[in-house]
């Protein structure tokens, strides 16, 4: 018998690299930004799992330069789950200005766009 999947909640955020110019840096905090104020006892009360990592997290990601996302650490914001990701061509370039202290490449501060599904399976 096939598990089915059902979506238990999804998840937006934002997330900003001011100075840097790091894409994975944007996308994670993205990915923080979504997770950040909830919680999810529907986990166990609901779902009846009784491990937290029994839960699928499915992260999309909309960023500048997704190409050069180090995937392993955006998805190391979740503290559980089986965890996937996916990133696409999205989120905003803002002209900011460098600092060269900071190690700015440039003037552009990248803007990152996440959502965070979890789900469950069951029967």
């Amino acid at each position: 018998m096939t598990m089915a999947r059902k979506r238990l909640i999804i998840e937006m955020g934002m997330g900003i690299d001011q100075h840097g110019q790091e894409p994975t840096v944007a996308a994670a905090r993205a990915v923080r930004n979504a997770i950040a104020h909830n919680s999810l006892p529907g986990v166990w009360e609901v779902a009846g799992l009784s491990d937290p990592d029994e839960m699928i997290v499915e992260v999309q990601v909309a960023v500048p330069y997704p190409e050069q996302v180090r995937h392993e650490e955006v998805l190391a914001v979740l503290p559980f789950g089986r965890k996937t990701l996916t990133v696409e061509s999205g989120g905003m370039v803002v002209q900011g200005k460098a600092i060269p202290s900071l190690h700015d490449k440039n003037d552009e501060m990248l803007i990152a766009v996440a959502a965070v599904t979890v789900l469950i399976e069951n029967e």
